[in-house]
């Protein structure tokens, strides 16, 4: 790939003669291992000598055998692996001088000034103080005779970058850390459990969640599961919450559900600073409603498992950063921070972040809870803002009033999240006073009339449900338009809310680890459009993924082949080749399925397996709950917006003709942006129903690189360090970001 003016890539980065060192401190999280592979696969790539570091800091204080050098094959297998196979501990030695002391030692003696540490703030904070007492440090140790004046002024210079792993998500500056979305998968689970006995018998369940001092993982669930009520540490209930919970619980009964859910975080607190436990909370709803009340406390399960898709992702994105971050850094560069704002990886100075997130804290021992919300960042301030929005039913006289009426449908193929979506489309639309209608079978229920109004209760439940409860088909408008206009002429349709499209790869590599030298050959979904066959290859460790949007060959077939039978050769390996279903006409699955079987003979052997409408299928995520939640109460804000502004009172009806009135809403690079429909005709190849250009493509190089091919990376969004901003949106902004 030629270089041009306005990219920069990362072959222009040599890690020669520099060593990194990668450590995993404080509590464990799932995704720390895709961590420490990237980190330690991108250094050996880029030239540099990469150690593990065991034990975290105790390893480095203790050195000997806890720091040992990290090979390429040393990391194979690890990616799909829960906690942190280097080890983590809590180190009370590395809080002393001395001990800080020794850690330098053991460093410098290895030749290692690149730090990678991955923790929280405590661990990252612990690495700022270790970089700022470095130079003296290293002078101790010449005085003591440890160390030589050459190798004190080879070694002068610490480097760090950090990443934050911990479930919790407190941690300022990022929007998701590692660790977080796999802790979500473990409570959503225990909730879908828990809703079908809860609802057999009729009880009230109350699910203690982490977060001592961070309500994420309980805001959150809550947001993802519909949960009756959520108590969190930045924002306790006002005085009195006791009787207006039990007055929801009730309400909630009233209208025909048959279970309640109380997510509580550990740290949940009253607005006097006095705990809030789980066992208060069952003991207040036994007492004051007699609901036959049980307690779950979730403990350690929520760090244990398999780390999630988008944990391996954004770790293994996060560890590429990182060695960046490292080669770039100088002597006058602070130790920074690699995290995720939207869909894009930024580094910010590591102490800023710190800073911001004690001030958390603070904020919450003052009481200043308001702004104990705004410092979390905007994130979770619009999660809490719409969980509000969501759960707490406002009286009819309080409700704004509005003639206007609002009609959801899906449209295309079902996908998880859509059920979560319409829900929150029509509890927004409820609240801001419209009427609200539901399509069944999108637009060839529309022009046949299946059309109802749908209320509040109904869609009490839906947030965990897969597929479409509304019915969901691919018949596109233009051959009924006059009968679907007909229709929105009949129930006095004024606004459209379209939820749909363009109209499990690990299990797998999971048995291959049981077996020495077996390839996989899986088929995945996405018509032309290859996001499942890549993205999904980055969060398995894929050794290639054949794509339609990357031109392929019998030539790039026979390189990957040998390129995989080389690596069969040298160490035990399993491999795993992905292909989008419609990648290539002629190289299809069962083809490329045959070339590796024959050319691999004698190396490895193959299997075969097309996913098909299995990814369709399931619950969804608790990132695509919250995300459909979110997106379409945003969405449904916005319909308000436009309702009220081509409202013409004198003619009492809506005008709406300019190009922004009908518009898609999708997240670009940092937000969630409303892009008008005529304008993506431009950006559009309808034939193959994709976007011309794709944001995703530029991960595509990770995978190859992490499976050890030579390729360029473009790093043109990388390499700036920003600084942590606090945002503080106007009202009207409420639901302004995600």
């Amino acid at each position: 790939m030629a270089q041009t003016d306005n990219k920069r890539f990362f072959e222009n980065l040599s890690g020669a003669g520099k060593a990194i060192a990668v450590l995993t401190s404080g509590g464990d999280a799932q995704g720390m291992n895709a961590a420490v592979r990237a980190v330690v696969r991108m250094g050996i790539y880029v030239g540099a000598k990469v150690y593990f570091v065991h034990e975290g800091y105790q390893g480095m204080v203790d050195g000997g055998d806890n720091i040992k050098e990290a090979t390429w094959e040393s990391v194979s297998s690890m990616l799909q692996m829960g906690g942190t196979v280097i080890g983590s501990a809590r180190c009370k030695d590395f809080r002393m001088h001395e001990g800080r002391l020794k850690a330098a030692h053991n460093l410098v003696q290895r030749g290692i000034t690149n730090l990678c540490v991955i923790g929280g703030d405590g661990s990252l904070t612990g690495a700022n103080l270790f970089r700022e007492e470095w130079s003296g440090l290293l002078a101790e140790l010449v005085q003591q005779g440890l160390i030589d004046e050459e190798a004190s002024q080879k070694y002068s210079a610490l480097h760090i970058v950090g990443m934050v792993g911990s479930i919790d998500n407190d941690f300022c500056g990022t929007d998701m850390t590692i660790g977080t979305d796999s802790a979500l998968h473990r409570i959503i689970e225990v909730v879908d459990a828990i809703m079908t006995t809860a609802q057999s018998h009729q009880r009230t369940f109350v699910l203690e969640v982490m977060g001592r001092h961070c309500g994420y993982l309980a805001l959150v669930s809550a947001l993802a599961c519909g949960a009756d009520w959520v108590l969190i540490p930045e924002m306790p209930p006002e005085d009195g919450w006791e009787e207006k919970m039990c007055q929801k619980l009730s309400a909630t009964r009233s209208r025909g559900s048959r279970l309640n859910i109380i997510i509580v975080a550990e740290g949940a607190i009253d607005r006097h600073g006095k705990a809030i436990t789980s066992s208060i909370v069952k003991d207040l709803v036994v007492q004051r409603l007699g609901f036959d009340t049980r307690v779950t406390i979730l403990g350690h399960v929520q760090r244990g498992g398999t780390p999630s898709a988008f944990d391996r992702i954004l770790a293994s994105r996060m560890g590429v950063e990182a060695v960046l971050a490292l080669l770039e850094t100088t002597a006058n560069t602070p130790a920074c921070v690699v995290s995720l704002c939207g869909n894009q990886s930024v580094r910010l100075p590591l102490m800023e972040c710190v800073q911001m997130t004690q001030q958390v804290q603070k904020a919450m021992d003052e009481k200043r809870f308001e702004e104990a919300v705004q410092l979390r960042g905007r994130s979770f301030e619009n999660n809490l803002k719409t969980y509000k929005l969501l759960a707490h039913r406002k009286p009819e006289s309080e409700l704004p009033q509005s003639n206007f009426n609002v009609a959801v449908l899906n449209v295309g193929a079902p996908a998880a999240g859509m059920n979560a979506a319409v829900r929150s489309a029509v509890r927004v639309g409820i609240s801001e006073g419209h009427k609200m209608f539901a399509v069944s079978d999108g637009f060839e229920g529309f022009y046949k009339g299946q059309i109802k109004e749908i209320k509040w209760a109904d869609v009490g439940g839906w947030t965990g449900q897969g597929g479409s409860l509304l019915g969901t088909k691919r018949t596109l408008p233009a051959k009924h338009i006059d009968k679907i206009a007909e229709q929105m002429r009949k129930y006095n349709i004024n606004a459209l809310l379209v939820i749909g499209g363009f109209e499990t790869c690990d299990r797998i590599k999971q048995s291959a680890s049981g077996t020495k030298h077996r390839v996989f050959i899986i088929e995945t979904m996405g018509g032309y459009c290859g996001y499942l066959a890549s993205v999904g290859g980055l969060a398995a460790g894929a050794d290639a993924a054949y794509i339609f949007e990357e031109p392929f060959d019998i030539r790039d077939l026979q390189s990957n082949v040998e390129h995989l039978t080389e690596k069969m050769k040298t160490s035990i390996q399993r491999g795993l080749v992905l292909r989008n279903e419609n990648s290539n006409e002629n190289y299809t699955t069962d083809f490329i399925y045959q070339l590796y079987s024959e050319e691999g003979k004698g190396v490895f052997d193959c299997r075969k397996n097309v996913l098909g409408h299995m990814q369709q299928g399931g619950a969804p995520s608790p990132f695509d709950r919250n995300f459909g939640t979110k997106i379409a109460a945003k969405a449904m804000q916005w319909i308000s917006k436009k309702l009220n502004e081509s409202y013409r009172k004198d003619e009492g009806r809506v005008f709406a003709n300019t190009e922004d009135s009908a518009c898609l809403l999708g997240m670009r690079r940092r937000a969630l942006v409303f892009q008008p429909v005529v304008q993506l005709r431009d950006e559009t190849d309808f034939v193959h129903r994709i976007p011309k250009e794709q944001w995703w493509l530029k991960l595509r190089p990770l995978m190859k690189i992490l499976a050890k091919y030579k390729t360029s990376y473009d790093i043109s969004d990388s390499g700036q360090l920003e600084h942590v901003v606090l945002n503080r949106p106007k009202q009207s902004e409420a639901m302004a970001a995600i």
